[in-house]
């Protein structure tokens, strides 16, 4: 069978939790990101871009292919 590539999105995270809302904390750890600078490369469903809304003002996002 062909292997379709999944496209991916990858998410640095550029700004801090400290003050923000216990929901916008849980988003970051659920997007795999709890420091500064670190970065994820995450599969582009809808789940993970609404997680990306949530949080937008935190995280920078580059497509990934």
């Amino acid at each position: 069978m062909a292997d379709k590539k999944k496209s991916t999105v990858k998410v640095t995270q550029i700004g801090s939790p400290i003050g923000r809302k216990k929901d916008q904390r849980a988003t970051l750890v659920g997007l795999g990101l709890n420091k500064m600078h670190r970065t994820r490369e995450l599969e582009d469903t809808p789940a993970v871009r609404g997680m990306i809304a949530k949080v937008q003002h935190l995280v920078r996002v580059d497509e990934a292919g």
